[in-house]
């Protein structure tokens, strides 16, 4: 079977999220409809007086429709992970945490919270009246009431 070549398809499409996408062309070197447009040419160019088998071509969709639907879901996954980041992240307004720096430990009161490209990074206002911001939420060790 002689297939011809993909060098037209398009990079981006608006059919699939960007994240879907980027994790079709990760796993496979080809995006989702890359994938599909060569199932397209195997029909467009199999051999009339021998036809492909309709079990392997079903099973073929098959495959690629649990593909999209796995990374569908993995995107979802994802969003609600970042979401709950978000949540945890705002739960600590007016909290005291301790954030470990060297052999010494930092303690203060979260006062804001940013969010870069959706990673949640806390402010500290310590007992010192310092500030100390865009510490991460992976860095601290202890979360106690305001104190």
């Amino acid at each position: 079977m002689q297939v011809g070549p993909i060098s037209d398809v398009p990079a981006q499409t608006n059919a699939l999220p960007a994240a879907t996408q980027n994790n079709a062309t990760e796993a496979f070197g080809l995006s989702f409809e890359a994938l599909l447009k060569i199932i397209l040419t195997q029909l467009t160019y199999q051999d009339p007086l021998k036809p492909m088998d309709n079990f392997e071509f079903v099973s073929q969709l098959a495959q690629f429709s649990q593909i999209q639907q796995a990374q569908t879901a993995n995107d979802r996954l994802q969003i609600v992970a970042a979401a709950q980041a978000n949540l945890q992240a705002t739960a600590l307004l007016g909290r005291t945490v301790d954030i470990p720096a060297g052999a010494a430990t930092i303690s203060g009161k979260v006062t804001a919270i940013a969010f870069d490209n959706g990673e949640p990074r806390i402010t500290v206002r310590t007992a010192d009246n310092q500030t100390i911001s865009n510490i991460s939420m992976a860095s601290i060790s202890q979360i106690r009431e305001g104190q």
